[in-house]
């Protein structure tokens, strides 16, 4: 069994050692590098309670709820992890712990999965968790007419019980050693059970009541004196701003009005640097941006379309105009270089005018005329991202009209309803999630539309081997059919950069999500409290 009493683990049976311990490390990714004006350890005051915290997000949406399967941007993951806790947690050192979930111990063939609660916790409305809740909010995801982002997650499951009020036992369909690993994910908030469906007004376990929302605006909370954490929580309350617009994100923290926001511009940063009164912290971590083609619909249902879009992109550029060099190539697949399974022997693709006008001609065209939509809500610079596009595949007869779409709603308008776009994705601790989620035939999120037989047969083999030289060579294959096949023109991997006041006190900051994990409301302090 793994203990994860007070965040310490114990392992106890030694014959699961080396199987917990494939199972863990297959989500470890490498701790995120910082750069920026970062104090040392040394120099970080003792967190302290007190204090009315604001942060400013690029995203939010009147389109949003407090309904975790329509959870679609950064503006409700912040402010869902105040409210609600999950069954593991992926602390900042990159390991999984457990959070709701005391302990788990798994069955030899990776197929079932026993979940042992934390005793005591309560919800904001005075409930004890019980396993009738984890029942009742990951059964939400489930079921044919979801269209829940983590019903990928939830459709693994086979059937999920209780073995008394604080045992939850989950059968999984097939293996999965990185099974835990999901249930960390920001759609699986565990929410108090209401007539034998999750209430879903807001009342979770978190370190934080639900005082106000306006979708799209912004959204309070105030402290919950009855959090189980006791070294969590600081703020007496906190304030989550939607501001779309990185001009007024950093007018807004550059005089006071906010305490941090996300998504510094990297073409003014070094501005922010040099102001002594805030300090900037760039994450290396899964974050990438994306052009996603839908590959059913024409032009792009034709692979050398694909492949000719793909190399008429000069990546370097975009990665020095775009972010500075906050961030790396990326290879038209998901999975970062911090993920053991990373594909360190494929080939990076670079720009190639003629083999772009070389596929271009096997597909029958001299020319091609697209639309690319777009909106820095997409990410920062992701307008001036389209642009350099559209330069460099003018160079090889592509003409890329840019459609410049509204900020407000972009991901519920745009994302998976237009053939071509821009996005951004914050990566997944495990390859397997990230492939699952977003790539898998059957995925909701399979943004693309792409179906590869070989990849779904690799995905569901590769996720029950526990022999990691073999996972290393599938996921190394599987890499490789999204770069030459798949509908994803992924340029480059970009760092989570962020500002923040001085006055803002954090620990080691966790590069699994943006926003120290999507923790930054339970992880950080104000000094001057």
């Amino acid at each position: 069994m793994v203990k994860w009493g007070n965040y310490s683990p114990l392992v106890s049976d030694v014959s699961r050692r080396r199987f917990l311990k494939s199972a863990a490390a297959a989500g470890a990714m490498a701790i995120g590098s910082s750069s920026g004006i970062l104090p040392s350890v040394a120099q970080v005051p003792a967190p302290k309670k007190g204090g009315h915290f604001k942060i400013g997000v690029g995203s939010g949406s009147t389109s949003d709820s407090l309904d975790p399967t329509r959870y679609l941007e950064s503006f409700m993951y912040i402010f869902a992890h105040g409210l609600h806790g999950y069954l593991t947690e992926i602390d900042p050192d990159g390991n999984l712990i457990g959070e709701l979930a005391e302990s788990w111990e798994p069955s030899k063939d990776a197929k079932t999965w026993t979940f042992k609660l934390r005793p005591g916790v309560e919800f904001h409305n005075g409930k004890t968790l019980t396993a009738d809740d984890v029942i009742a909010s990951i059964n939400h995801h489930r079921g044919e007419e979801s269209t829940s982002g983590a019903k990928v997650v939830v459709n693994a499951v086979e059937e999920i019980g209780a073995d008394g009020p604080g045992t939850v036992v989950i059968s999984l369909r097939e293996a999965n050693v990185d099974f835990p690993y999901l249930l960390e994910h920001f759609q699986l908030p565990i929410m108090p059970v209401k007539d034998g469906k999750p209430d879903l007004s807001g009342v979770g376990c978190g370190g934080y009541l639900l005082d106000s929302i306006d979708y799209g605006v912004k959204a309070t909370s105030k402290r919950f004196a009855n959090y189980w954490k006791p070294n969590a929580a600081w703020f007496d309350s906190i304030e989550v701003l939607a501001i779309h617009d990185v001009a007024a994100r950093t007018n807004a923290l550059t005089t006071g009005q906010i305490h941090a926001m996300d998504k510094c511009d990297l073409r003014t940063i070094h501005l922010l640097a040099r102001n002594k009164s805030l300090e900037i912290t760039s994450i290396a971590g899964t974050q990438h941006y994306i052009f996603p083609m839908v590959v059913d619909v024409a032009p792009f249902d034709k692979l050398d379309v694909r492949l000719a879009l793909k190399y008429a992109l000069d990546r370097k550029r975009l990665l020095d105009t775009l972010l500075g060099g906050y961030g790396e190539l990326g290879n038209d697949h998901p999975i970062a270089a911090t993920n053991r399974f990373f594909a360190k022997n494929l080939p990076q693709r670079e720009q190639d005018l003629d083999k772009a006008r070389f596929h271009l001609k096997k597909a029958g065209l001299s020319d091609l005329k697209v639309k690319l939509s777009t909106s820095d809500a997409a990410f920062t610079g992701a307008v001036d991202a389209a642009v350099l596009y559209q330069q460099d595949a003018a160079k090889v007869g592509i003409t890329i009209e840019v459609v410049r779409e509204p900020a407000d709603g972009y991901y519920g308008n745009v994302w998976m309803k237009k053939p071509w776009w821009a996005a951004y994705w914050g990566g997944r601790p495990t390859a397997d999630w990230m492939f699952s989620q977003v790539y898998a035939e059957r995925a909701s999120w399979n943004e693309t539309h792409w179906k590869n037989p070989r990849f779904n047969q690799l995905l569901i083999a590769a996720r029950g081997e526990l022999d990691d030289a073999k996972r290393l060579e599938m996921y190394t294959e599987m890499q490789s059919l999204c770069r030459d096949d798949g509908g994803a023109v992924i340029p480059v991997f970009a760092n989570y950069t962020n500002g923040l006041s001085t006055k803002v006190g954090h620990n080691k900051i966790g590069s699994n999500w943006d926003l120290d994990s999507f923790r930054c409301l339970e992880r950080w302090w104000l000094t001057d409290a």
